[in-house]
């Protein structure tokens, strides 16, 4: 690159900056834009560490599962102090997406990583689990969830169908897992935390059971089972592993589990007063797992999760 663009570069990224610190300057000066934090109490209570710590597991689930998929690099690259040399994924890839799938991705993948730098910069975070995003992984869930084999076996890297139904995978534990977490919560800053986080996981989900929903008709090629078919079996897995009744459904549900008993459609699942389901660290540990079992680690985290909660389970 010439003396010329490099310094042209420099001068726009320096005006770039200069306008964020001028509007950060006048925001934080102007009084019609306060905080909206208490005047008094505590921001981040001694106990509410542990409970939010948890679900760095799932962030850097999310952040590595998105950012390989989107990118074909994942965190060591593009953020490589927040995995504090934990050990690197197995089986992450570049999927094959087309380009607007790889657009929602790629944002989903970058705001994956502000939430990490959220949690550390409120609550600290621990070194990166081993995670597991194998093919071979995601193949052996989809066979869990149909009871049989499928042939040839489910490869989430394949297309962008394929790689959003492994999606619905994944950012709906971290959302029920956030309402669930959410009582339990008492500083300010840490209630802003989790908000936030469960606004932008809620989206996601949104966003991928719409993407599911539109093409809930369509046979997933190259199998005899529609998109539909594919959310009901792995919601069915997932209320199995989690053993806990009903708190996962569908892009189609029958009209007892609709919006107030009414609907088949279901593009956002919800409980029979519409509110969001909620699970505990438990509860998420078997399905991430796999197992069925939150004291036997594997799946997602074949060396278990880290942290206080998860490492208490272990033990």
């Amino acid at each position: 690159m010439s003396f010329k663009l490099l310094f042209i570069h420099f001068l726009v990224t320096y005006m770039v900056l200069s306008e964020i610190l001028l509007m950060s300057f006048s925001y934080a000066k102007n009084t019609n834009c306060p905080s909206g934090y208490p005047k008094k109490g505590v921001g981040v209570e001694k106990e509410d560490i542990d409970k939010m710590q948890f679900a760095v597991n799932l962030e850097f689930l999310e952040a590595e599962y998105f950012l390989w998929a989107s990118y074909g690099f994942g965190l060591d690259v593009v953020a490589p102090n927040l995995p504090m040399s934990g050990p690197p994924p197995i089986g992450g890839r570049k999927a094959n997406l087309d380009q607007l799938t790889n657009n929602i991705i790629m944002e989903f993948a970058n705001q994956e990583v502000g939430h990490l730098r959220s949690l550390n910069s409120t609550v600290g975070v621990f070194p990166r689990p081993l995670l597991d995003l194998s093919a071979k992984h995601f193949a052996k869930i989809f066979d869990d969830a149909f009871g049989h084999k499928l042939v040839p076996p489910f490869d989430p890297y394949r297309d962008s169908l394929s790689y959003m139904l492994s999606c619905y995978v994944i950012p709906y534990v971290g959302l029920v897992g956030y309402v669930g977490t959410n009582p339990n919560i008492n500083g300010y800053e840490t209630k802003r935390l989790l908000a936030g986080l469960l606004g932008v996981e809620s989206g996601q989900d949104a966003v991928i059971r719409m993407y599911l929903y539109e093409r809930a008709a369509e046979l997933v090629s190259p199998y005899h089972y529609t998109v539909a078919d594919f959310t009901s079996r792995i919601s069915g897995l997932r209320n199995k592993l989690g053993n806990c009744g009903i708190k996962d459904e569908g892009v189609y549900v029958q009209s007892p589990l609709g919006a107030e008993n009414r609907t088949r459609s279901n593009v956002l699942s919800a409980n029979f007063g519409s509110l969001s389901y909620k699970r505990t660290p438990a509860e998420i540990l078997r399905i991430v797992y796999g197992s069925g079992d939150e004291h036997v680690p594997g799946g997602f985290y074949p060396k278990g999760a880290n942290g206080k909660i998860a490492k208490e389970f272990l033990k």
